[in-house]
This record gives structure tokens, C-alpha cells and sequence, in this order.
């Protein structure tokens, strides 16, 4: 199971989004004062709720080996939900927080991007496993 790369990315992708959850996402800047929006679960918990949903897939998905195509599924709707995080990230920055300040995103804010990539590296890597248990089967 860990020698295949797809687990290894997965394990990637579920430590961005603990890594994710735990540093601010930006900072908003009012004629007063700076905030930071570290604890995603007072701030937005939509937003936290996303990061956990995509950590626990991705964990869960690395535990299911044999079942490449449950695999595949399971990683396309984790990019899917993190496509959504950034949508509910913007609207969540223009459209409540438009009177509070500015926001200066953090540099965490890139890391369901890099998830992403890895994601779609996942979904190759278990196609080729597939791809090489059916041409196994046709041999016997």
C-alpha cells in the first residue's frame, strides 16, 4: 500500500490540509487594526468544514487499494470540493467582508492548489494500476 505513489500523494494532500487548518488563510486590514484569520472555525466554518471533508477523504482513500475505481472517484470529488473552497473563499472575502477592510491573502492560500496537482497526479497513478491489472487479467 505505501510503496504505491498515489498513497504517497494522497498522504501529501491529507497533510496541506491539516496544515491548511492550522495557520491563517489571510490577514484583513481595517483604518484601526490587523486581523488575522487563523481560526477557520470561528471565522468561516464552511470553510473549515471543506479542509476536513478533503483530509478524511484523502485518508480514507488511501485505505481502499483495491477498489482503484471507488480510488479515482473518491480523489475527482476531493479536487472538486477544493475548486469549491476557493470559490467559497472569494465569496466569502467580496462579498461579507467587503466593508471591513482589505485582505491580504496568506501564502497557505496556495496549498489546495498544490492538492490539486497532486490530486490529478493520484488519479493518473491509480489509471495505470488499473490499467496494468486488466492487462494482467487478459494474460491468464
Amino acid at each position: 500500500m505505501i510503496q504505491r505513489i498515489q498513497t504517497v500523494y494522497l498522504l501529501i494532500v491529507a497533510i496541506l490540509m491539516v496544515v491548511m487548518m492550522s495557520f491563517p488563510v489571510g490577514h484583513f486590514y481595517t483604518d484601526t487594526s490587523v486581523s488575522d484569520m487563523t481560526n477557520l472555525a470561528v471565522v468561516a466554518p464552511d470553510l473549515f468544514a471543506i479542509l476536513v471533508v478533503v483530509a478524511f477523504v484523502s485518508l480514507i482513500t488511501i485505505f481502499l487499494y483495491r477498489k482503484r475505481m471507488l480510488q479515482i472517484r473518491l480523489t475527482l470529488f476531493s479536487s472538486i470540493v477544493l475548486i469549491g473552497y476557493y470559490v467559497t473563499v472569494a465569496a466569502f472575502v467580496w462579498g461579507t467582508l467587503k466593508d471591513c477592510g482589505s485582505f491580504t491573502p496568506a501564502w497557505t492560500l496556495c496549498l489546495p492548489l498544490i492538492s490539486i496537482i497532486l490530486n490529478w497526479l493520484a488519479i493518473r497513478a491509480i489509471g495505470k494500476d488499473e490499467m496494468l491489472v486488466k492487462a494482467y487479467e487478459r494474460l491468464r
